[in-house]
């Protein structure tokens, strides 16, 4: 029995272990899994001293460290070859900066020799590596970029001293670029200064020396470069400093060129105390052409202490003075025969106008020396076109375009009497003759008294009676025209817009634009100049009649080529005859005698002269002023218009401009030109007057003269009876001192700067 008490105790035992041998179990696990991982990270710590140990070998400390250098340096290699692969091929060469492809646009006289000036986003023009001299081509090597020909577009020891540079400096400064390094940075980049930048630049002048040749790559960069004071490229740089072409620069000029090129500011021959700033760089290029064998010791040392000479420095203005008038209507006229601006302004084009050259000073002359002194708000006009093929050969637009960019050439101003000669036109066209009688009395009024114009001028309101049509145009008789646009109409009964609308009809055929005429009212007094016309338009007009009667649009651009040479534009001369010879003819006639024996005599010139005059007014009653004075006129090769007005336009002249009548400094003005522009031994001639004979009105008949008293009384004999002269009949007792042309009412213009087509007064209407 005792045997069996003592089993339960015995197999509980074991059970009251397991505890404890489980605790022994996981502690043991623990203890093998941290050994476990001692033994993994031991493993990579052996394998890195192991691969340390490998590379570093060995030997002593100062081997093993030196082979750890080698090491590192060809794994740097390798990593940035590998680098430089990649960026190379993800590198694209980028689409040239634009303005740096550009070249200067030359704009010629009509003699193509002779320079207007030019249109240039930046002055430029390109010429080829064969143009360029060997001394050139020396010097900038010298100075940029000596191991040009060596190099693969990078040179290595620059950039480590630029490195160095940059890195003492704490900024990045530039430097140790060639010239390859310099053109891809102009033509391809931005000048901005970072890492990214030059390693950009580094790669695609790698590019660039492997696509181009040198020679390619030196003419692209002497063409591109900035050589100061606005002249872009060796041939314009030149130009503006020598007064040559690059082809004949020596060795001493293109050693300072190839000097500027470094810093054009800190370089700039015109600045002060240049030489002192310019010498010591100029010396070091002369150095290099000698090191290289383009020049001789001796050669240089000609200009160890001296510098070159260059030309005055150009006026960069190149919209200065009168010429800028004449460059801003041939860019609108370039713009008109839809060239793009990118090609006006910087497609190297070359450009011949129709202005000649001697034409042209002449109308300058004249302007100075009839232009009243000490008169700034005086604007003088002048344009000047040739018959029969429209070519503008002269303008005067103003003093200086930099001052004031209106052009009064081209401007609408009221053009006075001078638009009474289409009135003449449509006279002739409409069954009327130069013979045919009108109503000088003033004032003119309607049937029922009321007043319709009147004359004005240096005779004041005079009245002229019963006139023909030839001296109504001599004397500038206004009544006698309003008379005219009536009796065309058909009366004073009838709708005198009929009669004016004759007239603007006649002004359009002879050359004055439609959409400038269609714009104004049909009125009786529509012949007297009321509404403003630009002086080319007027001068343009008054040619067709020079041209018997063909009329040809005016234009400025006679050729236009580009830069190799081909014809981009070539003007062709289109005539069509607008007026009747005969009309054209004896509307000649009427205007001649305007300055044999009329308002304009001040304007005879050394060849037979045509022409009228014309004084305007604005506003109205008491507010009535002189707005301008003109003179139009023709010799048989040449018409010209010539205006003066005051401030924005239409402001008083009376009292600013002393004698202010169309026949006086218009008039001297007109002469003054002409006689210098026109070649005495060759003048031509105008058509014999046509003699048109009236289908309508009533013909003149000069009064008959009153007999002499005498002592002796004697039976009067009868009168023998003149039969009508079939040329125009003289014209009636004139004053000794010819009048000169009559203000006309007209209203002020309503711009402040640009003079406004004004509203024309509105007469009173026949009932």
């Amino acid at each position: 029995m005792a045997a069996q008490r003592k089993r339960p105790s015995t197999t509980k035992r074991p059970a009251a272990k397991r505890p404890a041998t489980s605790r022994t179990t996981a502690a043991s696990r623990s203890k093998s899994g941290a050994g476990k991982s001692a033994a993994k990270n031991g493993g990579k710590g052996g394998a890195l001293r192991g691969f340390g140990r490998r590379v570093g070998g060995q030997g002593p400390w100062w081997a093993r460290a030196l082979r750890w250098f080698s090491f590192v340096g060809v794994t740097g290699i390798l990593a940035a070859a590998a680098a430089f692969f990649v960026l190379y091929q993800t590198i694209n060469i980028p689409d040239a900066n634009a303005d740096f492809q550009t070249q200067t646009t030359q704009v010629y006289y009509s003699d193509g020799k002779h320079k207007i000036g030019e249109f240039a986003l930046q002055d430029r023009e390109n010429i080829s590596i064969d143009e360029i001299p060997a001394s050139m081509q020396a010097a900038a090597i010298a100075a940029e970029d000596r191991s040009f020909y060596t190099n693969r577009g990078i040179d290595l020891k620059g950039i480590i001293r630029a490195v160095r540079d940059n890195t003492t400096s704490g900024e990045i400064q530039g430097g140790g670029s060639t010239i390859t390094q310099q053109y891809v940075k102009i033509l391809y980049l931005t000048q901005e200064r970072s890492y990214t930048r030059k390693v950009k630049e580094a790669i695609l002048s790698i590019k660039i020396h492997n696509q181009l040749s040198k020679k390619e790559i030196l003419e692209g960069y002497l063409n591109t470069i900035y050589f100061g004071n606005g002249a872009y490229g060796v041939q314009v740089a030149s130009q503006d400093y020598f007064g040559k072409p690059a082809s004949e620069l020596n060795y001493a000029q293109s050693a300072l060129l190839a000097t500027i090129i470094n810093s054009p500011g800190y370089y700039d021959p015109y600045a002060e105390n240049a030489q002192s700033r310019i010498q010591p760089r100029f010396n070091y290029v002369l150095k290099g052409m000698v090191k290289s064998g383009a020049i001789t010791s001796e050669e240089a040392a000609k200009f160890s202490d001296k510098l070159p000479s260059v030309k005055p420095k150009k006026d960069l203005n190149r919209f200065g003075g009168t010429k800028g008038f004449l460059l801003a209507a041939v860019k609108d006229q370039m713009t008109k025969l839809e060239f793009t601006p990118s090609q006006i302004e910087g497609g190297g084009l070359r450009i011949v106008t129709t202005f000649d050259y001697e034409d042209q000073k002449d109308a300058v002359e004249a302007i100075k020396l009839n232009r009243p002194a000490d008169r700034p708000e005086l604007h003088p006009a002048l344009a000047s076109i040739q018959p029969g093929t429209g070519a503008v050969r002269a303008m005067y637009g103003g003093p200086d375009f930099l001052k004031s960019q209106q052009n009064w050439a081209l401007l609408p101003t009221q053009p006075g009497s001078t638009f009474k000669v289409f009135a003449v036109v449509a006279a002739l066209e409409n069954g009327y003759s130069l013979r045919t009688t009108l109503n000088g009395n003033s004032p003119l009024r309607d049937k029922d008294g009321k007043q319709i114009t009147e004359n004005q001028g240096e005779t004041g309101t005079s009245s002229f009676g019963q006139i023909p049509l030839s001296t109504a145009t001599a004397k500038s008789v206004n009544t006698a025209f309003v008379d005219l646009t009536i009796q065309m109409a058909g009366g004073m009964d009838s709708d005198w817009a009929k009669g004016a609308d004759k007239v603007l009809k006649a002004a359009n055929q002879a050359g004055i634009p439609s959409s400038i005429t269609d714009k104004w009212a049909k009125v009786a007094n529509v012949s007297l100049g009321t509404n403003p016309v630009p002086p080319i338009d007027m001068a343009n007009a008054y040619a067709t009649l020079a041209a018997d009667g063909k009329r040809a649009d005016w234009y400025m651009v006679e050729t236009v080529k580009d830069y190799q040479g081909t014809v981009l534009h070539e003007h062709e001369v289109k005539t069509k005859q607008t007026i009747p010879k005969d009309v054209a003819a004896d509307t000649i006639a009427a205007m001649q005698g305007v300055v044999s024996a009329g308002s304009g005599t001040n304007a005879r010139t050394i060849c037979p002269t045509a022409g009228k005059t014309g004084t305007a007014t604005a506003g109205e009653d008491e507010d009535q002023h002189v707005s301008s004075s003109w003179f139009a006129g023709i010799t048989p090769k040449l018409a010209t218009a010539v205006m003066y007005n005051r401030g924005v336009g239409n402001e008083d002249l009376e009292g600013y401009m002393v004698p202010f009548f169309g026949g006086q400094i218009p008039a001297k003005t007109f002469k003054a030109y002409m006689d210098r522009a026109l070649d005495p031994s060759d003048c031509g001639t105008f058509p014999r007057p046509a003699n048109i004979q009236a289908e309508k009105g009533t013909t003149y008949v000069a009064p008959k003269p009153k007999p002499k008293k005498t002592e002796k009384t004697s039976k009067p004999k009868p009168e023998r009876t003149t039969p009508t002269p079939t040329t125009p009949a003289p014209p009636a007792p004139e004053p000794t001192t010819p009048p000169v042309p009559e203000p006309v009412p007209t209203t002020p213009p309503t711009q402040p700067t640009t003079p406004a087509p004004p509203t024309p007064p509105t007469p009173r209407t026949g009932p």
